[in-house]
């Protein structure tokens, strides 16, 4: 598959993900095998001691790992997480954050992905990560 036909294919399957517009995700970099989903930070999607909430990472990082895992799927096929360990390494607090999802495998079904959630503070260069996951993409006939 092209570079073009790749960017265009998960262009448009974000698109149509109502919850990544609700929290005000968007795709960062879309390449074979590597997908980054960035998200600023909101109050809105902040737990009581003002991180981001787990579920926010969550999405963005499962996102990650799905769309990478797209990019390697046969035409015809869509994705679907079969089942995702994350662990939570350290308070989500930052002013952005961005989600890395790359494949490790790519079978005919089944796809293995990893994924890092990246906080950066306020106009800093570096990060710290705050959570990773593994992740099994199904693939699905359109």
């Amino acid at each position: 598959m092209s570079d073009l036909f790749i960017q265009e294919r998960i262009a448009n399957s974000f698109a149509a993900q109502g919850l990544m517009a609700t929290i005000g995700a968007r795709l960062a970099l879309v390449q074979e095998g590597e997908v980054h989903v960035a998200l600023p930070f909101s109050m809105a999607l902040s737990q009581q001691r003002g991180y981001l909430h787990a579920g926010a990472t969550t999405s963005i990082v499962d996102s990650a790992c799905g769309y990478a895992a797209l990019t390697r799927a046969p035409a015809g096929f869509d994705v679907v997480t079969a089942e995702f360990k994350l662990n939570l390494l350290r308070p989500a607090l930052g002013q952005r954050f961005l989600a890395v999802g790359r494949v490790v495998s790519a079978g005919r079904l089944l796809t293995v992905c990893t994924g890092e959630v990246r906080a950066f503070a306020d106009g800093g260069e570096g990060y710290k990560v705050v959570a990773l996951m593994q992740a099994t993409i199904v693939n699905v006939a359109e």
